[in-house]
């Protein structure tokens, strides 16, 4: 008898029995100590059946709160942003969904072609000269990043901006534990960015890079152009980790000298999905194309001169010995770079643009709204789409208030530091409308007692 979820008969089951010389499961595990093993019938409930399950998960959904039935101020990382239609069109096409590493050229060139585009619109929003077939995330990207410096220059230091994310800080850290190096972080001035005459106290000749985020985590602008020149007659690397659609607006890193850039490409065309999963881009000078991690996919001619896609420099411990691996990373994110893709093509070169400036501009409007009405807003200075508000209740209470009224409030700073309790991150995306903006102030105002 088949099982609509277990496709194993009986006739199955004995055949296996008999192969391996046993008479019954129960002899199989005989050797286990029947005390240890688990109970012959564990208390769970009846099976369902396919109607029933159906509806029984459609009530779990519907108790997530999510940014199509909630107005949503959250971001620290993972953003509400609008998604082109044809992006779900596009990777639900089977040749797509269903492909994974396309070790086989001759037949997988639509997916090498997807790649290698993405690969190529990451180099221009950067400025970078070359960037691999996607990663897992963010966070992994730029540690990824933190260690081929170390691997490169051969120095046991990093220095990490404490304004980069608090989530890649800890994936550097674990990464670097391994590796025997060194992290410190660089404390932060009092508008929000990297301390410079701190971060020149830290600075010696055993520092392999120097890591930053820009937009940093607070939504501030960190001083690149100052940050080049204090790095510029150093042998340490300088790394950033950039949200890609700001740099719609922004001068992208390479222009500053950045030896590597990472981030996450959640912003284009992939869904929040309640964090995950998302998809890294990992982009360096042409002098380090040999020790990117991950693979890249190359450009080429066949035999009659046709254009081609392959897969090349897979640098990883599958393909090289094992000492000569820049990275043991064995995959990418190929459908959801995919979905990168095609909303950055949809949108096009002055779509990205666009974008990028309406996230700016209506963070601005809020951050302005926000003042007027009498919120302190810590981070005055010019930001991308986040920015810092300080309340007289702790962020918590005021949350758990906004959400009663159909809001998603900004991200709770009290899970960074405890002092940081009654500091909000707001994120105001190109999804919020006036309206919101307004009902959102008003909401903090009433729950806040400003």
């Amino acid at each position: 008898m088949t099982h609509r979820y277990l496709p194993q008969t009986e006739e199955d089951t004995r055949q296996m029995l008999d192969t391996i010389g046993v008479s019954s499961v129960e002899e199989l595990f005989s050797d286990i100590p029947k005390a240890v093993r688990t109970p012959d019938h564990l208390p769970l409930k009846r099976a369902l059946k396919e109607g029933e399950l159906v509806k029984t998960f459609r009530q779990f959904a519907a108790k997530n709160a999510d940014s199509k039935t909630y107005t949503s101020f959250l971001g620290a990382g993972v953003y509400d942003h609008y998604i082109p239609s044809v992006v779900d069109s596009v990777i639900s096409r089977s040749e797509f969904y269903t492909a994974y590493t396309p070790y086989q050229p001759e037949i997988s060139q639509g997916e090498l072609q997807a790649i290698f585009e993405f690969q190529t619109m990451i180099c221009e929003l950067t400025g970078m000269d070359v960037a691999n077939s996607s990663m897992y995330d963010g966070p992994t990207a730029l540690a990824e990043a933190a260690m081929l410096a170390a691997g490169q220059t051969k120095r046991r230091t990093l220095l990490v901006s404490d304004a980069v994310h608090p989530q890649a800080k800890e994936v550097i850290t674990t990464y670097a534990k391994g590796q025997y190096i060194d992290v410190k972080m660089i404390p932060l001035t009092e508008d929000g960015t990297t301390d410079l005459e701190a971060l020149e106290g830290l600075m010696s000749d055993d520092t392999a890079a120097v890591i930053v985020q820009y937009p940093n985590f607070f939504g501030r602008i960190e001083p690149m152009d100052r940050l080049q020149k204090l790095l510029e007659n150093e042998k340490a690397l300088f790394i950033a980790s950039s949200n890609p659609l700001a740099l719609g607006c922004l001068t992208p890193p390479g222009a500053f000298g950045c030896d590597i850039v990472a981030g996450d490409a959640q912003v284009f065309g992939i869904p929040q999905s309640f964090g995950g999963p998302h998809c890294g881009y990992f982009a360096v000078k042409s002098k380090f194309m040999r020790k990117v991690p991950g693979r890249l996919v190359g450009q080429t001619v066949d035999e009659q001169g046709r254009r081609g896609f392959v897969l090349t420099l897979q640098a990883r411990e599958q393909h090289i010995r094992r000492d000569k691996a820049t990275s043991n990373i064995c995959s990418n994110q190929a459908l959801n770079a995919l979905a990168a893709s095609v909303a950055m093509s949809a949108l096009g070169k002055d779509g990205v643009v666009e974008l990028a400036k309406q996230n700016a501009q209506k963070a601005y409007y809020a951050k302005r709204a926000l003042l007027k009405a009498g919120v302190r807003v810590i981070t005055e200075q010019p930001t991308f789409h986040e920015f810092v508000i300080e309340l007289n209740r702790p962020v918590s209470e005021v949350n758990d208030a906004l959400f009663e009224k159909g809001i998603i409030g900004g991200y709770d700073l009290g899970n960074v530091r405890s002092e940081w309790s009654h500091r909000m991150l707001v994120a105001v995306t190109e999804q919020r409308t006036k309206n919101e903006i307004h009902e959102f102030v008003e909401q903090v105002v009433a729950i806040d007692g400003n």
